[in-house]
């Protein structure tokens, strides 16, 4: 039961009914969009330990997206009846994860430890979940002091918050059953420093974070261009072929090393085990970045 009381979850609330739970086997985006489209406009609020999403209007909303291959929009009645009922009973978890642009603009990643249980050695912006009474902000601060060691003020970083992404791992039904089930809202920082000067802060936390590397527009570009499900080449431009980041050791000392490109606009394999590559919402957020950089420049 404390497990229960513990976690923040999702709720959603449709034609100003009452929020309910989500339920673990029930496709949050599809729920809001008709005809059964991958993206729709939401609301959400923190409320009472409750994350409630309602429906908003086109334009005056922000983006819930899922992947077309999101397993829970494909599941059958047969595969959810499979799932075991205490996965089952979890409900929707929610997750806050840290776009930090430095005042050069460009953007800290973090590739997860490879002995984490979900998504491990996969690159993604830092993050974690929402504890009972926390804020968003709250939340997405703690998460990045705890996985890098970079400590921000909530009144220097002008919270915003991006998109959000129906995150399902294992992340394609290929790779088995789903066993955890989170809506992950992209928040975006602002700070002040330059990544030099952040760099000189950073102590990742080693049992999450096995390297780092703050990634400008012209590779973030190269990144979301590597559509998880598409096919093609990936324009790399005038890109170099490795690109700088840090390592982690074991003990938590940096030390500089690289990191070739073709492993950053790596797409999702549709079979077989999963490869280090750029998480798919991770690619999500970093288009609405990208489109943040475009309308702050004007």
């Amino acid at each position: 039961m404390m497990d229960k009381m513990r976690r923040i979850l999702v709720y959603v609330c449709k034609d100003g009914a009452a929020p309910q739970r989500a339920q673990f086997v029930q496709s949050i985006t599809g729920h809001f969009s008709d005809g059964g489209g991958d993206e729709v406009e939401v609301n959400c609020s923190l409320d009472k330990n409750q994350f409630v999403l309602r429906r908003a209007d086109r334009g005056r909303g922000i983006p819930l997206k899922r992947p077309a291959f999101c397993p829970i929009k494909h599941l059958s009645v047969t595969e959810a009846a499979a799932i075991p009922l205490d996965v089952q009973r979890r409900g929707t978890d929610v997750g806050v994860a840290i776009i930090l642009q430095t005042a050069n603009q460009r953007v800290l990643l973090t590739r997860r430890a490879k002995e984490l249980r979900i998504f491990p050695n996969v690159w993604v912006p830092p993050g974690g979940h929402v504890e009972p009474d926390e804020t968003l902000l709250d939340a997405g601060l703690r998460e990045l002091q705890e996985e890098t060691g970079l400590k921000l003020e909530q009144e220097e970083v002008s919270p915003k918050i991006l998109g959000l992404w129906e995150s399902v791992y294992p992340p394609m039904l290929s790779r088995g059953l789903p066993q955890r089930h989170h809506i992950v809202i992209y928040m975006l920082l602002l700070s002040s420093l330059s990544h030099l000067q952040l760099q000189a802060s950073l102590s990742p936390s080693p049992a999450e974070v096995s390297a780092c590397l703050w990634a400008d527009s012209r590779l973030v570009r190269a990144i979301v261009s590597a559509v998880d499900g598409g096919e093609g080449e990936v324009p790399v431009d005038d890109l170099p072929s490795s690109i700088s980041v840090s390592q982690v050791s074991t003990e938590g000392a940096l030390s500089d090393s690289t990191l070739p490109v073709s492993v950053l606009i790596s797409r999702a394999p549709v079979s077989g085990p999963d490869v280090e590559r750029v998480s798919t919402g991770t690619k999500f957020a970093l288009e609405l970045w990208l489109k943040s950089l475009e309308t702050s420049d004007l």
